[in-house]
């Protein structure tokens, strides 16, 4: 493969057609379904749709067929299929490339030039909801094949698959799955977008994700609020039942979880990871985050804070029902208090049965006899790396050597992506690609989100050279074996 060529090719058409794509794109707010229960009257998700998949079909790859698939009463998906190209197709094995297009809320604190829905590009970042979460994913998936066709580099039959109900647990994504399965063929290496990156000198691969489990937790002690001065002392203050109940789950002292169902033992493996992250990162494990003067993390040893960001469980408090702004909250003893949580799991551990677990934890023996209730909104497992085949370890070293400089990097991913556990389990024979351009202080799903324009570009050029090496791997029979994969379980797949 000429480098220069992929290089070059990548680079213009970045400059030319997709950085002002994406300016376009960002201005749609589109948020996931989780977050705007009436996204199919406002269109905003249709008009996402629409935008991206004018750009795939405008662009010269050879044989490409591009459909906007709609089951009833789910958010739309794309489907594209590319045939095999400077080589004949090998029975149902191809690259599976994968993205979404939906977006997190808006979120407050915003510098007062931006806003989620106002591109603005400041030097090498492009500023707004959704660029590099995960919008650019099916622009860097087609320009990496693009390359390859214009540098007559031959590749395998690739299928990408961008879906709109990520953001809130891919519930749809299965049917489609299902759907398409005869379309889609058995992947042998699934090329994945949407994760994070150390930082911006080299390529990073995602070894783990963590699973997720969240809901709202309501508390309800009145049915009308009362004089504060008149109840307090009798009624018991729903907020402080709240805390009790929070108690059940997490340590408030030290954030640690308390349940001990919901750890996991840490393949030794990925704990090597985590010390060679920290070394290479340093500090900056930490130093990413926007810390207010004199704080600091919960932890000093880096290795740690990896490790608890990775393959251990913790919660976060991410909204709030029943308090009134401070500016209107009379002296009343409130009737109900609710929060949002969302609940980071260890990448193996089963998603479903921790959910269920934490409802029937906070559920149980309600302190006075309150009314309490954990709405379970999502709940979804984890996701382990198999190991690498040869092929792919040696193609992501040369990638990252030629596009970046440094070698690659291995991290596992604080955050959760469902559609891999699912792939996981269905293919457990396929090689992954899980990488992504969320760096330091890109802040996806927070205020000031960037994509960092030279690392989408890099990062595109590491996918073509990969997916051609899987070319000459699937031709040298190294691919073969997916289907037959099939009969293992995805503990047996992950645990490597």
């Amino acid at each position: 493969m000429d480098s220069a060529k992929i290089r070059n090719s990548v680079s213009a058409l970045w400059d030319d057609q997709i950085v002002p794509q994406l300016v376009e794109y960002i201005r749609i707010p589109n948020k996931s379904p989780m977050f705007d229960a009436q996204w199919a009257e406002h269109g905003h998700m249709d008009k996402a749709v629409a935008q991206l998949s004018m750009w795939a079909k405008s662009q010269p790859i050879a044989g490409m067929h591009l459909d906007v698939v709609r089951l009833p009463n789910r958010t739309p998906l794309i489907f594209i299929d590319i045939p095999a190209f400077g080589g004949a197709a090998v029975g149902d094995d191809c690259v599976l490339l994968y993205g979404h297009l939906d977006k997190q809320p808006e979120m407050t604190g915003w510098a007062a030039h931006l806003g989620p829905w106002k591109p603005v590009i400041e030097g090498d970042r492009l500023y707004g909801r959704g660029g590099a979460d995960d919008g650019y994913a099916i622009f860097g998936s087609l320009a990496a094949i693009r390359a390859l066709q214009e540098a007559g580099v031959p590749h395998a039959r690739c299928v990408v698959l961008i879906e709109a109900c990520e953001e809130s647990g891919s519930y749809d994504l299965p049917f489609y799955v299902d759907h398409l399965a005869a379309r889609i063929g058995k992947p042998s290496l699934i090329v994945c977008l949407d994760s994070g990156c150390g930082n911006y000198d080299q390529l990073w691969l995602t070894t783990s994700l963590r699973g997720l489990s969240g809901g709202n937790l309501t508390v309800k002690v009145l049915e009308e609020g009362v004089h504060s001065g008149d109840a307090s002392g009798i009624v018991a203050s729903s907020f402080r039942i709240l805390r009790n109940l929070l108690s059940r789950l997490e340590d408030a002292a030290t954030g640690k979880i308390v349940p001990k169902e919901l750890y996991v033992e840490i393949p030794a493996q990925r704990v090597e990871q985590a010390r060679q992250t920290a070394q290479v990162l340093g500090d900056e494990v930490y130093s990413k985050f926007p810390f207010v003067a004199g704080m600091r993390p919960v932890e000093s040893d880096p290795v740690e804070l990896v490790l608890n960001r990775t393959w251990r469980p913790a919660l976060s408090v991410t909204g709030v029902a029943g308090l009134p702004p401070l500016e209107s909250a009379g002296n009343v003893l409130r009737p109900s208090t609710a929060v949002k949580l969302s609940l980071r799991l260890p990448p193996t551990l089963d998603g479903n049965a921790a959910g269920e677990r934490v409802k029937r934890l906070l559920e149980a023996d309600p302190p006075y006899g309150c009314k309490v209730e954990f709405a379970l909104e999502k709940a979804s497992s984890g996701w382990n790396a198999p190991a690498l085949a040869p092929w792919l370890e040696a193609s992501v070293d040369a990638a990252s050597r030629e596009f970046f400089g440094p070698p690659p990097a291995y991290n596992g991913e604080g955050g959760s992506i469902p559609f891999m556990g699912m792939l996981g389990e269905k293919f457990p024979g396929a090689q992954f690609l899980i990488t992504g351009v969320l760096g330091p202080h890109s802040n996806a799903h927070g205020p000031n989100e960037f994509l960092h324009i030279p690392t989408g570009k890099r990062v595109s050029m590491c996918v073509a050279q990969v997916v051609a090496d899987h070319f000459h791997a699937q031709q040298k029979g190294l691919t073969a074996g997916v289907a037959a994969s099939d009969k293992h379980s995805h503990h047996d797949a992950s645990c490597c």
